[in-house]
């Protein structure tokens, strides 16, 4: 089994965080991710090992294109009917193995694409000291990209867990595994569950 780069522990100063698993990505939606089912119990395996320092991320639409600023509008207009105005309110929430976890898991929702975006998620990270971040979720190109960049910026050690991300696009999945062990390689650190879970005591 491989080691993690960086130290072969991660510490009680370790958080999960789980970025977006919920049914608008799950079902088959406009949205639909098809790997997330196959990620699922991998993500949910990470999350039961230590729920109460689990963070769970959902992507909330508005509830109209014109209560977004700028390009946002534009996107809810192509997607009209992922809207809060339209869409089945259940598909806004996580998929069932990880809501059961939630408390004592924390929910922190976001309008764009990084949860960072939200100032609960930095508070409630500096209210637990936390220092290093393990991240799972969907889409490894899109949102999870976005939390990553940020988790970087702001200093935290940061482990993806590459068998616990998921993307509607195999080469935009690929190229950006890619692009983290290339060009982020003193940032991000890359493994998969097992790895994690082994250093996590």
């Amino acid at each position: 089994m491989d080691a993690l780069p960086f130290g072969p522990l991660l510490t009680d100063r370790t958080a999960h965080l789980c970025v977006d698993m919920q049914n608008v990505f799950a079902e088959e939606t406009p949205w639909h991710t098809p790997w997330m089912a196959r990620v699922l119990p991998v993500v949910a395996r990470i999350a039961e090992r230590h729920p109460s320092r689990t963070i769970f991320t959902r992507f909330i639409p508005p509830c109209r294109p014109d209560q977004m600023p700028g390009s946002w509008q534009r996107y809810y207009e192509r997607w009209r009917g992922l809207t809060l105005e339209r869409i089945d309110p259940r598909l806004i929430e996580l998929v069932p193995p990880l809501a059961a976890l939630a408390p004592p898991a924390e929910v922190i929702d976001k309008r764009v694409y990084s949860p960072f975006s939200e100032p609960q998620l930095s508070a409630l990270l500096r209210r637990r000291g936390i220092e290093s971040l393990v991240i799972t979720g969907a889409e490894t190109d899109v949102c999870v990209l976005a939390a990553v960049l940020d988790a970087v910026d702001l200093g935290y050690r940061v482990v993806l867990a590459t068998d616990a991300l998921c993307s509607s696009s195999d080469a935009t999945h690929d190229a950006l595994l890619t692009l983290y062990h290339n060009r982020f390689s003193q940032q991000i650190e890359t493994a998969r569950s097992e790895t994690i879970l082994a250093c996590w005591d």
